[in-house]
């Protein structure tokens, strides 16, 4: 874990919470523990929103109980036990957050602009998503508190699902309610290390994990 970023808790009203997730045997790369490997994507997503300005970082446990996903965090991180996408933005907005992004726990090397350009889209939309390759969503952003339609939808979609994108459109009132920001991959599969950039900073548990793994299989 890197030095942890000078910030005043809730600073501007925004916040960025990473999902923790249980994992997947299925989806872990041969010789490789899926709680550790799971661990290790969460910390790397953790440390991206650790580490924008003017943003407090915060993690969403389902299930509620998860004391290594804790863990992972700075002393402070604000901690949200919810299991739905509304549930998590309500306690987020009840922590002080005018704007949340709400962030997949499986996209270690996730550019923080990104996430910075969700924030500024939410400047003309009460909401803007990052889409993921092969479906779903990497993140979401919103202000608080939701309005109604978009709180509604939330609670039958979620990140994993894979027209999450175009549910929620359908699901706004008018066009250009939800824009989507530049996409972004998630690491689902075995086959996904592949787009893991050896050259790119950042992911530094995972990296570790991985070493004397191939990327593509």
């Amino acid at each position: 874990m890197t030095d942890a970023p000078d910030r005043t808790p809730g600073t501007a009203g925004r916040f960025a919470a990473v999902l923790a997730l249980p994992a997947r045997h299925e989806d872990v790369p041969p010789g490789i523990d899926p709680g550790e490997f799971r661990l290790a994507l969460l910390e790397d997503t953790y440390e991206v929103v650790a580490g924008l300005e003017l943003v407090t970082p915060a993690l969403v446990l389902d299930p509620p109980d998860q004391p290594d996903a804790e863990a992972v965090t700075w002393p402070g991180t604000p901690i949200v036990r919810e299991a739905t996408l509304t549930g998590a933005f309500a306690a987020l907005h009840a922590l002080g957050a005018g704007s949340a992004a709400l962030v997949a726990p499986d996209a270690p090397d996730l550019p923080p602009l990104l996430l910075g350009k969700l924030f500024r889209a939410l400047g003309d939309a009460p909401s803007a998503a990052c889409r993921a390759q092969d479906g779903g969503l990497v993140a979401l952003a919103a202000r608080l508190p939701l309005p109604a339609w978009l709180a509604a939808a939330l609670r039958e979609v979620d990140l994993d699902t894979p027209d999450a994108l175009d549910r929620l459109r359908a699901a706004a009132p008018r066009p250009g309610l939800v824009p989507q920001g530049p996409g972004w991959h998630r690491l689902r599969t075995p086959d996904d290390l592949r787009l893991l950039d050896p050259g790119l900073e950042g992911w530094e548990n995972t990296r570790a994990l991985l070493e004397g793994h191939p990327l593509t299989r």
